[in-house]
């Protein structure tokens, strides 16, 4: 027998998580569906997430969103990587890019032979061979080429904007798609006294709001997920130990920057983010090193323009729920888990969980097998995500400082250890399936972070007739003159995307 259909859905909490939410199921289900979106203007949200990763752009792209109208509606700007600086080393600098290493000339893989030329002490720096970085180092940016033959199809990009205007842009997409929004607070659930389902929502005015299937994007707090469902949380501060943030805009400079910049500091990290309108900035630290008054003073020395707004402080913990999805309630965003945001996962979490219920809708009875992969494939996604973020913290020379001492000393988990151990002994990069972070991410770390291969894969070294110090040689040109062709990152959005913001 088929079971009934989701009629009513409800969306509790608003954010980049609720409206990304509310967007993508009114796009989905062509208002066979109706949808709910409650939130409290009293509540807030965190709304300091704005640097992404390249999925993003398939996120907006699969709703029909225009990219010019939506960087222009949210101030936005483009990112073509992230500057780690002082990670490593103190005075040193390395750039995880967006897109791939070098070209590729030949059936072994280009940083195959550039760990062979590193090993062998005729070359040192990655990032030359960089085209993301290239450009990003001369402040420029162009759309990549879609002619594969040419170097310049061989980045990627991402986007920097406001978050917070982001969900204003998304809400209005869904309400045109007929969501309806409702203001104010939610107080409690009822559930059913057998299934444990969540029945309706309850809020401060008295009103009931029914549904079948309940998102949870209320943050932090997890209202539906954790203190109606008793979830639970499974917490890894031992391996991510900063567990707080203080943020706070500044007026711009002259130029934006076509990347973020990630500097480690006494107790963790400050990022720096350009919009059109104003850099956003934050101190990422642990509070077991440093007090939230020494934190906020020390990004205020830090920034180079005029704060905009007052310190904003947050606190976190990082882990994951231990189901996102529990009886007809899924968790999206920070109710899900939280990431610290030194690779700009937060929005990616929320898109991938949108789109993993997307592939897996339910019907009213909430089929346990959607249910258990739904949660085994955002796990396993999850716990990547992090192993990549662990190796930031651990691969590290230094020990200036009781926090960076910790975190090189400290246990990490076991396919972490795996992955690095493969990568110092062969030069060889271990991947799991559905890996967010591909190739030249891992890559970039780990040379830029000092763990250096002690050989290059042996098949690198077998070709003698490859002219590789040649081909290296014409890469770099190739990448110096499609440069020296780019249009200032500035002046492309002046013509492309201009915020009435800026």
């Amino acid at each position: 027998m088929t079971p009934d259909p989701v009629k009513d859905i409800v969306i509790v909490g608003g954010g980049s998580a609720g409206w990304m939410t509310a967007a993508a199921l009114a796009n989905a289900t062509q208002g066979a569906c109706r949808i709910t979106l409650i939130e409290s203007e009293e509540i807030g949200t965190v709304g300091v997430g704005e640097a992404t990763i390249p999925p993003v752009k398939y996120f907006n792209s699969r709703l029909g969103i225009d990219e010019a109208t939506f960087l222009k509606e949210t101030s936005g700007t483009f990112k073509l990587g992230i500057q780690f600086i002082d990670w490593h080393r103190k005075g040193e600098a390395y750039f995880h890019p967006f897109g791939q290493y070098g070209a590729e000339f030949d059936d072994v893989p280009f940083y195959q032979y550039w760990i062979r030329e590193f090993v062998a002490g005729r070359t040192r720096d990655l990032d030359n061979y960089s085209m993301a970085w290239a450009a990003s180092a001369a402040g420029k940016f162009q759309h990549p080429a879609r002619e594969k033959r040419l170097i310049q199809s061989t980045f990627d990009y991402a986007y920097h904007f406001d978050a917070t205007l982001y969900a204003r842009y998304l809400r209005k997409y869904a309400e045109a798609r007929g969501v309806r929004r409702i203001e104010g607070r939610v107080t409690g659930a009822a559930q059913d006294s057998e299934t444990g389902f969540i029945q309706s929502v309850s809020m401060e005015t008295g009103e009931t709001i029914s549904g079948d299937l309940f998102i949870d994007c209320t943050g932090f707090f997890g209202l539906l997920i954790e203190k109606t469902l008793k979830t639970g949380f499974e917490d890894w501060s031992h391996w991510l130990p900063c567990n707080r943030a203080v943020a706070v805009p500044c007026k711009p400079g002259g130029t934006i920057d076509p990347y973020t910049k990630s500097t480690a500091k006494k107790a963790g990290w400050q990022w720096r983010i350009p919009l059109q309108h104003r850099i956003g900035n934050g101190y990422v630290y642990c509070s077991d090193h440093l007090s939230a008054e020494e934190a906020e003073a020390e990004l205020l020395s830090s920034i180079e323009g005029e704060p905009l707004a007052e310190p904003r402080h947050l606190r976190f913990q990082t882990g994951r729920r231990k189901q996102f999805w529990n009886a007809n309630v899924v968790a999206i965003g920070l109710s899900a888990g939280f990431m610290e945001p030194l690779e700009s996962t937060s929005l990616h979490l929320i898109q991938y969980g949108i789109m993993r219920l997307l592939a897996m809708f339910p019907a009213k009875d909430m089929s346990p097998l959607l249910r258990d992969e739904y949660n085994a494939l955002t796990a396993a996604e999850y716990e990547r995500i992090r192993d990549f973020l662990i190796l930031h913290y651990k691969a590290t020379e230094r020990r200036d400082d009781a926090f960076w001492r910790y975190c090189a000393d400290m246990n990490i988990p076991d396919r972490l250890q795996y992955k690095i151990d493969h990568f110092r002994t062969h030069g060889m990069i271990v991947s799991d399936e559905r890996e967010l972070f591909h190739n030249p991410s891992w890559i970039a770390v780990y040379i830029g972070q000092g763990v250096h291969p002690e050989r290059a894969p042996a098949l690198s070294g077998l070709r003698p007739s490859v002219p590789v110090e040649q081909r290296m040689q014409q890469v770099r040109k190739a990448m110096n003159d499609a440069v020296t062709a780019m249009p200032e990152h500035r002046q492309f959005i002046e013509t492309y995307c201009k915020s009435a913001l800026q």
